[in-house]
């Protein structure tokens, strides 16, 4: 009898099956593709090129190539604590993503359990089993497995899934993204530490050249060709000069500390080699086309990725309004006494159900759901297209930058080259009398800022380069 009534239930079990898996076929909501949002044919500012090639498609080990920066952005992708933090995402989203996939596989929990009731002796309950078992001590020894099953007719394990997978992609993009971030942070950085060692080096010269001109004009005022005015204007420019020298120490000495905190170390001292003018800007910067910054931008692929969770998100709210089909099955041992606790098949039992829950009336609830996660959609699309127009204009920004301080950097240089050369005049004007000492003080301080001022447009141009490397996608390969 109990071998028959286990034949049905497989029987039950079987037809069940086949019946959900043809409402499984079923696809209660359509998805939103992803947008083909219209790009120029080129940058901005970008010359036309045949060539669809992109500095982006070179690893940041070949395009950053001085040995000291590279050993600090090895440090800072190693050891920095942001792109720990990425990696610990990237692991806890990957090991959601596995437990997901278990929704498709029954609930299985084993039960066991013994427990004694003693009713009263004046209760019907205590009457009835004194009559039938002698006593008022009723005891029940049970061992099961349950088994539950929420069968995915309107594939919302299926949605579940798919918004599993694009939360453990988003963080594989955003790990990239911080990794380019780094690279650029890393690189900036750098390029600020040697722009400020170079005008260090160009306070100290001036002090020396101030120096020089306020011997001269201190012998002057003692042979009484000056008066007292002159000394305290050439002090007064060789003080500013000086005060310069501690400003950029102290600049250099923070920057120092920035670099090594992004690089996972302690504050300290970087030992370098190279110098500001020994850094140079590539000749041929190919920016690309911009329709692959789809694929290499890690935000732009992460907001694409967004769409697919919203597209899950509304899947699974609109499979909540539908009728959900759950089946239950419990098979074990019972009995009322522990002796024969597990005798076979005396105390065999079996149970399956299946049970249909419709939401009725909930406040509308469910209904706002599926609403509100069309809207959420809706907004991704937008954050999609958003996120590609900013893409555009941070690489064609970085190009006329780049464009613009090329521009500007010769202009500084043949400016500086010609405050030299007035600075030598100068002074070779005032020790034979031909000029007075403002002429010198005026063209010393015209140097000194023209100087000054050539080296941030020199690391402005650097850190132009980093910045398009880093709008078109680069820095993480």
């Amino acid at each position: 009898m109990i071998k028959l009534n286990f034949n049905k239930m497989k029987k039950i079990t079987s037809s069940l099956a086949f019946i959900l898996l043809i409402l499984s076929a079923c696809n209660v909501s359509k998805n939103i593709e992803t947008p083909k949002p219209a790009l120029p044919d080129r940058f901005r500012s970008a010359a036309p090129v045949d060539d669809t090639t992109s500095i982006a498609d070179i690893s940041w080990k070949n395009f950053f190539t001085d040995p000291v920066l590279q050993k600090l952005m090895d440090s800072a992708i190693a050891k920095n604590y942001d792109m720990q933090i990425a990696l610990k995402n990237i692991e806890a989203s990957q090991l959601l993503f596995k437990q997901v996939k278990w929704n498709y596989i029954p609930q299985v929990d084993g039960n066991a359990a013994a427990n004694a009731t003693r009713y009263s002796n004046n209760s019907l309950n205590g009457l009835s089993a004194a009559q039938y078992l002698g006593s008022n001590l009723v005891r029940d020894y049970s061992a099961s497995i349950d088994i539950s099953w929420e069968a995915d007719i309107w594939g919302k394990i299926h949605n579940q899934s798919k918004s599993a997978l694009a939360a453990y992609l988003q963080t594989i993009e955003a790990k990239k993204a911080i990794q380019t971030n780094i690279v650029t942070s890393v690189s900036q950085g750098y390029y600020n530490l040697l722009m400020l060692d170079a005008q260090l080096d160009i306070a100290k010269k001036n002090v020396r050249l101030n120096d020089s001109t306020l011997h001269i004009i201190r012998l002057q005022y003692d042979a009484g060709q000056v008066t007292s005015l002159a000394v305290q204007q050439a002090e007064a420019q060789e003080q500013a000069a000086v005060e310069l020298v501690p400003q950029f120490e102290q600049n250099i000495t923070i920057q120092e500390n920035a670099l090594s905190i992004l690089a996972g170390e302690l504050p300290g001292a970087i030992e370098r080699h190279a110098t500001l003018d020994s850094m140079t800007v590539p000749a041929d910067i190919s920016a690309g086309i911009p329709s692959s910054l789809l694929s290499r931008r890690p935000d732009v692929k992460s907001d694409e990725l967004a769409l697919m969770t919203a597209n899950a998100n509304v899947g699974i709210t609109k499979a909540d309004i539908y009728p959900a089909l759950r089946i239950t099955a419990s098979g074990g041992v019972n009995s009322f006494k522990a002796s024969n606790w597990f005798n076979i098949p005396a105390s065999l039992f079996g149970v399956i159900a299946g049970s249909v829950a419709q939401p009725l009336l909930d406040h509308k609830e469910l209904a706002t759901k599926y609403e509100v996660a069309k809207v959420e959609r809706e907004k991704t699309v937008l954050q999609f297209r958003q996120a590609v127009l900013n893409a555009v204009g941070e690489v064609s920004d970085a190009l006329v930058k780049i464009e613009m301080l090329k521009a500007q950097q010769s202009i500084a240089i043949n400016r500086v080259n010609t405050l030299h050369h007035a600075t030598a005049n100068a002074d070779l004007l005032f020790k034979n009398g031909m000029a007075n000492y403002l002429e010198v003080i005026t063209a010393q301080s015209n140097v000194l800022q023209g100087e000054l001022e050539l080296a941030s447009i020199k690391r402005d141009e650097l850190n132009a380069v980093a910045e398009l490397y880093q709008s078109l996608g680069g820095g993480w390969k």
